[in-house]
Parts: C-alpha cells; structure tokens; sequence
C-alpha cells in the first residue's frame, strides 16, 4: 500500500487557496481514475481508495499502471493544515507503513508559482503543515512542493497569502500545467522511479 497524503484545510471556504494546491492535486487525480472521497473519522481525514491507477507518461517515464494487488490511498487530512501531522501518524500505525510509503504534497511559498520541487526529507521552511508532520512521522518523505510564491505575498504577508484564493490565470496554470505534471510526478512514487527535481512552467 503506498499513502498520498495532501496538505490543505477542509470545507468551502478553503477551496482553490493557496494553502489548499496540495487538495487540488488529489481531487483531479481522484476524478482520473472515478474514485470518490468518503470522511473516515478513525482517521482524521477524507480518503479515497484507487487500484490499478493508471498515470500519464512524464517525459523521462513510460505510462504505468499500478498491480492489482497494490492499494493506493488518496488522503485529505481533516485536521485542518498545522495539525496533518495526527492523520499522518494514525494512518502509518493502523496499517503499519513507512515512510517510504508516504509521499506528501503541498504549497510552498518559497518556491515560484509555477515551479514544481520533488525531494526528500528536509527542514520545515516555516511551514506549520511540514512541522506537525515532522513531529509525529518525522522528516525522511518524498514530498512534492508546489509553488505559490508571487508578488501578493510581499504586499499582504504570509498567513493573509497562504489563505488567499489562485487568481484566475493562477487557476488556468494550475489546471493546465501544475496539476497535470504533479500527477505525472506522483506516477514516479508509485512505481518507485521517483527522484529529487525540479520543474518549472
């Protein structure tokens, strides 16, 4: 079983906010492969469960399909963002993973809009989602950090920033462009072909 885990907070409001970009990724990779999200309580978050998931070719990657017998569950953290950390734990006990098992994927405000960073491990850079997950599963993940870094967020701050809405043509790359090459990245973790890059628009 291998856990794609995605920072963000839950309910409307929230939806297409910066801090969110990492839900926008696993909706539309959900929506792919006609999964559905159901709230499981015992978990602190909303999941979805996918099998033989079918991914998109990167460029240096072949198109993959995972094997029947390997589950894959999308998760969305109910915790809201400073606290993914409690879903995270309870998920790699109940099913007694690694962390080499878990790939996360989230906003980071130190990176471009537009710019795509895979690694692992890592320091927190101030985000309180990557400090609740290093305190209860620690730091040695594969993460996808998606960036949202633009001029707006010199001129309000960063918690008016990470809680503002993708403008418009900010919506249009994320749909046209990130989301679609952040699924494609994901397709390296499930095949296990994943590596440290980065990619930009």
């Amino acid at each position: 079983m291998k856990v794609i885990l995605a920072l963000g907070n839950p309910g409307e409001k929230y939806v297409h906010t910066r801090h969110n970009a990492g839900f926008l990724v696993i909706d539309q990779l959900a929506a792919g492969q006609s999964a559905q999200f159901s709230n499981k309580p015992k978990f602190f978050a909303d999941i979805a469960e996918l099998n033989n998931v079918k991914l998109a070719s990167t460029a240096n990657t072949k198109s993959r399909t995972t094997s029947p017998q390997e589950k894959v569950l999308l998760v969305k953290p109910t915790t809201y963002y400073n606290e993914v950390g409690v879903a995270a734990r309870t998920l790699l006990d109940f099913y007694k993973l690694t962390l080499d098992d878990v790939l996360i994927i989230h906003d980071d405000t130190a990176l471009d809009f537009g710019k795509i960073r895979v690694r692992k491990g890592g320091r927190d850079a101030g985000s309180n989602g990557l400090k609740s997950l290093h305190t209860h599963i620690g730091s040695d993940f594969w993460h996808i950090r998606i960036g949202t870094d633009n001029l707006l967020r010199r001129q309000i701050g960063d918690v008016d920033f990470v809680l503002s809405k993708f403008n418009t043509d900010e919506r249009t790359i994320l749909r046209d462009w990130t989301i679609p090459e952040s699924i494609k990245l994901i397709g390296t973790f499930l095949d296990d072909t994943i590596e440290p890059l980065s990619v930009k628009l």
